[in-house]
């Protein structure tokens, strides 16, 4: 899988804007991406240096819009723990 295609987009919420402080931080990414290749996405796109990768897949919820139940796309997403004193800018102000 080509790296630009694994990162989707970064996730950026309370919770992981505490993360961040950590040194971690939160991406989703695509359905058959792995740990090598979410390490090898983060480094080459950032170019830092990535000490841990963990991944958890996430099921899509039934909601309903009117009568008709829909249901949302499983997701899959990447915490990934960077070598102590690196950053990644991910938006402007922090």
């Amino acid at each position: 899988m080509e790296y630009q295609k694994v990162l989707v987009r970064p996730l950026i919420t309370e919770k992981t804007t505490i993360l961040q402080e950590a040194g971690k931080y939160v991406f989703e990414v695509a359905k058959k991406a792995n740990k090598i290749s979410v390490k090898e996405a983060v480094a080459r796109t950032f170019g830092v240096t990535v000490l841990d990768v963990n991944i958890c897949r996430t099921r899509g919820k039934t909601k309903r819009y009117g009568p008709k139940p829909h249901r949302t796309p499983d997701t899959k997403k990447a915490i990934v723990t960077l070598k102590t004193g690196e950053k990644i800018q991910l938006v402007e102000g922090i």
